[in-house]
């Protein structure tokens, strides 16, 4: 597929463009004010305050028009200001903006819930529930799984993210920032291996879920595990893939012993990864799949989707909160469901993937200060260490990240060592500013190197 200008869904010019350096004036003018106003512990990647977005650029303060690999982490999927996003949310904003589903209900909260139930995996009966985060989306599939199962611990395994809650931090891996200093965290969370191709030697993915299978029974008692939560790409540990048959042994071993199998699908969900969900490439269909971030084109929105039997079995009133579900998010993620259908939002992913594997691969020949280079469809990413070495190199990371954002190349990093290059393009990106981006990035690779 080639995506042209034409087709990006947004009347800005396509062009990278910078007309200050980056930071702008105005950006550190409002820097200055941030500082004054906001908490420090609200913390910002980048000191670029942004006035426009769509397509694959973001318009700064200063006029700088930056082409953008982050989608707001993963959240403008369908692009910034999508056509089918904005007409949806500005019809629903002119007849309402709350009721609360649970005072006085609506139809949009339902349509939402009835497309989640037909675009989520497996062909089994489904209810849907709606929230406001990611984290609450977690949070009460574990509320759910412990109703359905009479069981209170829940599995999680190394390198996952799923929230900054209290439960959510205690089911998350990596200490900074998210939880150093929080604790306390809620009981009755077990970690467990994950599989890390990169890191695991020779180890394959049914060997990896062997030792976390162990590890559970022997540490945990199958019989006392209310729920598995798992990431089929673990995002902030790194966009790391399984190995094949690692994600479909664990949820099997679920399935054998009555534990719901939770798809926590946050960051991967919604054609991220070239499918409508990443679990479908190991054809795992969870009990239970969270959703949030891509779900409604950038307005506040989250699920949980599951298994009918499960999801009704919490007591009438045990789900929801005010804002759940809000007829505006709703408006805005059916808008985005109907643009990722009518656009073959999976194709553009699987595009952008081809367009952007060999590259990556080729500066991994050329610069052996890559280690990996691993993703699907537009979740990819490059792993950094030091040259001849397995050891992670988080400053060389952020260094590229600086120069790539000095040329106008909105870039993210991640990783549990906090070096991992992560490339989450809109789905509107036009091939040539990922070809100018990527061109940028080799040339950062050699002003770090």
């Amino acid at each position: 597929m080639t995506l042209t200008p034409e087709r990006t869904a947004s009347d800005l010019v396509q062009e990278r463009r910078l007309v200050t350096s980056v930071p702008g004036p105005k950006s550190q003018a409002l820097l200055a004010r941030k500082t004054e106003a906001v908490s420090a512990g609200v913390g910002i990647s980048w000191p670029v305050f942004i006035t426009q977005a769509g397509g694959g650029v973001l318009i700064d303060v200063d006029g700088n028009s930056m082409i953008d690999l982050g989608s707001g982490i993963a959240v403008t999927t369908v692009g910034n200001a999508n056509p089918y996003v904005v007409e949806g949310v500005q019809k629903q904003v002119a007849e309402f903006t709350h009721t609360c589903f649970m005072v006085t209900p609506y139809s949009g909260y339902v349509e939402v819930c009835e497309a989640l139930n037909r675009v989520t995996p497996g062909d089994h009966e489904k209810r849907s529930a709606l929230f406001n985060s990611g984290a609450e989306a977690v949070e009460n599939a574990v509320k759910i799984a412990r109703v359905y199962t009479q069981r209170s611990a829940v599995v999680v395994v190394e390198h996952g993210y799923h929230g900054r809650t209290n439960l959510t931090m205690g089911m998350t891996a990596k200490n900074m920032p998210y939880k150093n200093g929080f604790g306390p965290f809620a009981p009755e969370i077990y970690r467990v291996p994950t599989s890390y191709p990169f890191r695991d030697g020779p180890h394959d993915g049914p060997e990896v879920a062997k030792w976390a299978i162990s590890r559970i029974e022997k540490e945990i008692g199958a019989t006392n595990v209310a729920a598995i939560i798992i990431e089929p790409v673990q995002g902030e540990g790194g966009f790391i893939v399984p190995a094949p048959g690692y994600f479909a042994a664990m949820a099997a071993f679920a399935k054998a012993n009555g534990i719901v199998f939770v798809a926590d699908e946050i960051q991967s969900g919604f054609c991220r990864t070239g499918d409508w969900f990443a679990s479908e490439h190991e054809g795992v269909v969870p009990d239970l799949i969270t959703t949030a971030k891509g779900i409604a084109g950038g307005m506040p929105l989250a699920a949980v989707t599951g298994r009918a039997e499960i999801m009704d079995s919490v007591h009438a009133g045990g789900l929801g909160g005010t804002y759940g579900g809000n007829p505006v998010a709703c408006a805005a993620a059916l808008g985005a469901i109907r643009w990722m259908e009518e656009e073959d939002a999976p194709g553009r992913a699987r595009a952008i993937e081809a367009a952007m594997m060999p590259r990556l691969r080729s500066m991994q020949e050329n610069h052996p200060a890559i280690g990996d280079v691993r993703g699907r469809g537009a979740m990819l990413a490059i792993e950094l260490v030091k040259v001849g070495t397995m050891d992670p190199d988080p400053e060389r990371t952020a260094a590229l990240a600086r120069f790539c954002v000095g040329e106008g190349v909105i870039v993210l990093t991640t990783g549990t060592y906090g070096n991992v290059f992560r490339f989450l393009p809109p789905l509107t990106m036009p091939m040539h500013l990922l070809e100018e981006a990527l061109g940028i990035i080799e040339r950062g690779l050699e002003a770090t190197a």
